[in-house]
């Protein structure tokens, strides 16, 4: 089956077992109590989700089956004179749960390369959409043109038997990654770039070769699209792409449907649209502000006037961390060695010194630290790439590698069909005097 295929399988077997027994013994045990408040608002803080690949803390931050974004930049295997880890390592580390050696990155982005073919009808449909479409609206309708090549959905009308459905699961999942760098830059030279495509490079990696075909060569470039495509790569499982993929991933839909729904989940202005909002709020402030080089005070007096509007200021808070998000330090450390003379990124960090305090001031607000769409854009304006609309597709590729690893657990583990219980309101009443249970 491959390398890789043989010891996912044979991880998941032992998870199986592990699992069974776990559910077997303590499967009646609460894991908490749920609020009226929390079925009402969002299910906020409700443990419902078994996701393997990574958890996050509301003190440290996301953790990737066990490490954290600094110890994944010491420890994973890195481009040759790179010194950003290779996406295809975290992809392999959440998959197995081990490390990987260089021997197994390489295997991955060969396997990758190898894969990386889009059918010509992918492109024609991307072209029928009007060029002023949205980029993730084209990008979403490429990987739903490019479900005909599933092979999970080829096997189940087969008659395919449960106890295999990870294996094509496996199969789509490795399909639709190695093809997305080629849609996503097909994408941005059809948009951006007056139509005029570039070829991809079998020599590179998977994050390399995206740089590449989006017409960027500088190796300093490459290595952020490295490190962006690790950073953004997983979140746990709650947070609205991945839970979608999950989701309609439960009902048997394909890695491509699957996939597809969970990114038209990221292309909401709550989720991965932030990193286009944070841009667009800085570029909006320069300008009526009338310089690229604002002091903190200008800065501070713009951030009130945005919240007396009663907006927010996009960027900052989260729903999980109460603590500055690592994967806006492991950025800022980025622009640090690459650009610490650039006065957008400076502005950022600016933007870091001035908001927390303000927030911090009402009140009101749990976490007034920066998450990471804080700071990604103006890393990526720094090299010219100043489309922020596009920005959010970006998040898109990197968001593949965790919730098609964990939608390969799903299908292995044999999770059922996702079927939570509603209520209606008027059932709420009359549990609340006393008549009935709403859980029954």
């Amino acid at each position: 089956m491959g390398v890789v295929k043989d010891r996912f399988k044979a991880k998941a077997d032992a998870s199986n077992v592990e699992i069974k027994d776990l559910i077997k013994e303590h499967g009646n045990k609460k894991i908490g109590e749920v609020t009226l408040a929390q079925a009402y608002q969002g299910m906020r803080g409700i443990t419902g989700l078994v996701t393997e690949t990574s958890l996050l803390d509301a003190q440290e931050g996301i953790r990737f089956r066990g490490y954290s974004i600094p110890e994944l930049q010491e420890k994973l295997p890195k481009a040759p004179d790179g010194g950003e880890p290779l996406p295809e390592g975290l992809f392999f580390l959440m998959l197995l749960g081990e490390l990987p050696t260089e021997d197994d990155v390489n295997h991955i982005t060969n396997t990758w390369q190898r894969r990386s073919h889009v059918p010509n009808y992918v492109f024609a449909t991307i072209d029928a959409l009007p060029i002023s479409a949205h980029p993730m609206t084209m990008f979403v309708t490429a990987v739903m043109a490019l479900q005909t090549e599933s092979n999970f959905a080829k096997e189940y009308a087969k008659g395919i038997s449960k106890k295999d459905y990870w294996s094509s699961i496996y199969d789509d999942t490795m399909d639709l990654i190695a093809r997305l760098p080629r849609i996503a830059a097909y994408i941005y030279r059809r948009k951006y770039k007056n139509n005029e495509h570039i070829q991809p490079n079998g020599l590179l990696d998977w994050a390399g070769n995206l740089a590449h075909m989006m017409g960027y060569e500088d190796e300093s470039f490459k290595e952020l699209m490295r490190l962006y495509m690790t950073i953004h790569a997983d979140h746990e499982g709650g947070n609205v792409s991945a839970h979608t993929t999950h989701l309609v991933g439960s009902a048997l839909s394909d890695p491509f449907l699957s996939y597809a729904a969970g990114m038209n989940g990221l292309a909401g202005p709550l989720h991965g649209l932030a990193n286009q909002e944070v841009i667009k709020w800085i570029f909006e402030m320069q300008e009526e502000l009338g310089t690229d080089d604002p002091t903190k005070e200008q800065i501070a007096d713009y951030v009130q006037k945005t919240l007396a509007a009663g907006k927010v200021v996009p960027g900052y808070g989260h729903a999980v961390l109460r603590k500055t998000d690592p994967r806006f330090t492991a950025q800022m450390e980025f622009g640090k060695k690459h650009m610490p003379d650039d006065k957008l990124v400076n502005t950022v960090w600016k933007i870091y010194e001035t908001v927390p305090p303000i927030l911090q001031s009402l009140g009101k607000v749990k976490n007034p630290w920066p998450n990471v769409d804080a700071h990604s854009g103006a890393l990526l304006v720094h090299f010219g790439l100043v489309e922020y609309e596009f920005y959010t597709v970006l998040f898109a590729v990197s968001r593949s590698l965790g919730v098609l690893a964990s939608l390969c657990w799903d299908r292995a583990l044999g999770f059922p069909l996702e079927r939570p219980k509603s209520v209606t309101t008027e059932s709420v009443k009359l549990w609340l005097e006393g008549k009935g249970q709403i859980w029954d």
